[in-house]
């Protein structure tokens, strides 16, 4: 059984922590000049540090000594989010080339697959359990690449990554604590912590920035416990799990790149098309996208949540809810056909008619 005391103490502690730190590396960020500029993407008012993500990384490492969890992939995990976490504080020191970037984040996804820390099998109806072999490290590696930059992805608005972060990792912990995976609440519990003792510092409008430190950490920690957790229950689509958790960013990562190929653009092209600038193109504040996109995050994890002990028709009504909420990011995302956005636009003229009467 869990210590209930003992979890909340730890999720003060990071959450004090990274409250308290935040400033401090503010401070160490304007001195050494870390910041960032406005320029023709980023409109935020003068020059914002953006260090931040170093304050989540101490809180987690509070809450780390604290708790002390046991396990036999470990060591390995917290090597490769050193690892992460040094290509994050180069990129924020130097801004790194992509090509730089993946390097680090391959070899921290190469140290955790050497420690055994692999998704070897998933579940599916009708069919079981189906054992991935081989095919389960390439999986692996790609998984904590792909989450990574996911969420760095995303870190496009303040408070945005810090808090689809906080609601995709609340999500993976209430699943932990009924499928009883131990070591997922742990890690989970200082994840969340971090967060949102950062996210105070960092919400609308931002006195810090996580940076690609906070960003690849976060993206890093998502993928790693989902492996630890998600991928390791019964649910009739295991594999599905960890994708909904963080829906949000997964997607609107995918839409870019379909989007770029489209256009006939470098998958590497950064532009103003991802889901919350395109919410604050629509005419909403930045404070209220960001919202929304919380909103977003949260109905996909409280789905997360619900699918992981569903029966089969529950899970057939969820995964068609999770297609419509993946139908309006991708409407967003500017990615259909013709520009046509029809829920999206049926949405739009139920509010107005409701703003009539």
């Amino acid at each position: 059984m869990y210590n209930i005391s003992e979890l909340v103490i730890a999720f003060l502690i990071s959450t004090l922590v990274a409250f308290i730190v935040t400033p401090l590396i503010r401070r160490i960020a304007i001195y050494f000049d870390v910041v960032d500029k406005p320029n023709e993407r980023k409109k935020h008012n003068g020059s914002v540090a953006r260090l931040g993500g170093l304050a989540i990384v101490i809180g987690v490492s509070a809450g780390l000594i604290y708790l002390q969890p046991q396990h036999p992939h470990m060591l390995e995990i917290i090597i490769g989010g050193l690892i992460i976490v040094l290509t994050g504080l180069l990129d924020d020191f130097f801004t790194l080339k992509p090509y730089q970037k993946l390097i680090g984040q391959f070899s921290a996804a190469i140290v955790v697959v050497s420690s055994g820390l692999v998704i070897d099998k998933v579940t599916m109806p009708f069919v079981g359990q189906v054992q991935l072999e081989g095919l389960g490290i390439v999986l692996t590696i790609l998984w904590i690449v792909g989450v990574s930059n996911a969420i760095n992805l995303i870190d496009g608005l303040d408070g945005l990554a810090a808090g689809v972060s906080a609601i995709g990792l609340t999500s993976i912990l209430i699943i932990a604590i009924t499928d009883y995976r131990i070591i997922v609440v742990y890690l989970g519990i200082i994840l969340v912590g971090s967060c949102l003792g950062f996210l105070y510092h960092n919400f609308y409008p931002a006195k810090i920035f996580m940076g690609d430190t906070g960003a690849l950490f976060l993206g890093y920690a998502i993928a790693v416990i989902s492996m630890l957790g998600l991928f390791k229950n019964v649910a009739l689509f295991s594999f599905i799990i960890p994708i909904i958790v963080i829906a949000v960013p997964i997607f609107d990562t995918m839409f870019a790149i379909i989007r770029r190929a489209i256009n006939k653009q470098s998958i590497g092209t950064a532009d103003r098309k991802h889901i919350h600038y395109q919410l604050v193109e629509m005419g909403y504040s930045h404070r209220a996208s960001v919202l929304i996109i919380y909103g977003f995050s949260g109905f996909f994890g409280i789905m997360a949540v619900i699918f992981n002990s569903a029966t089969m028709l529950t899970s057939l009504i969820i995964i068609g809810l999770i297609v419509l909420g993946i139908q309006l990011i991708a409407e967003l995302s500017g990615i259909l056909l013709n520009g046509q956005q029809p829920l999206l636009g049926s949405i739009k003229k139920l509010f107005r008619k409701r703003q009539k009467v």
